[in-house]
């Protein structure tokens, strides 16, 4: 297993993340949120995180929210996403911290780290509702 050495995550994050599927990273990766960092005095850290997808993004079911570029430019632009992007909070993973999971994005917003950008103020009642949602 490959380990990076990445500051330790927060909860709030958006992440570049390849979501398993299975037991193995999908070869594509995607935003993820990250929902819970466990804390380990070492890394690599394990992060509970949330799976973004592209697709379908104005339809949402239980457990889900989403981030638009037209409905929300500031939550949007702090989020650092090319698309607009919904979250599962039903899919949600712990994974290890590490470039096995992980990787940096593209334009690497904020230098070499899996970070995208941050959940914007905005957004905090629409995640507390699809995490509800999501336990029921």
């Amino acid at each position: 297993m490959i380990h990076q050495r990445w500051g330790e995550p927060t909860a709030g994050e958006i992440v570049w993340c390849h979501f398993p599927d299975d037991i193995h990273p999908r070869p594509k990766p995607r935003p993820a949120l990250v929902l819970a960092v466990f804390d380990d005095e070492t890394p690599p850290y394990y992060v509970r995180v949330a799976y973004g997808t592209s697709q379908r993004t104005t339809t949402l079911h239980r457990g889900e929210f989403a981030i638009l570029r037209d409905r929300n430019p500031a939550a949007y632009a702090a989020a650092g996403l090319s698309y607009d992007t919904k979250f599962d909070l039903k899919q949600a993973l712990d994974l290890p911290y590490t470039t096995e999971w992980f990787s940096v994005p593209p334009a690497a917003p904020h230098g070499q780290t899996p970070k995208l950008g941050i959940l914007h103020p905005s957004l905090v009642r629409a995640v507390q509702a699809a995490f509800q949602a999501a336990k029921g």
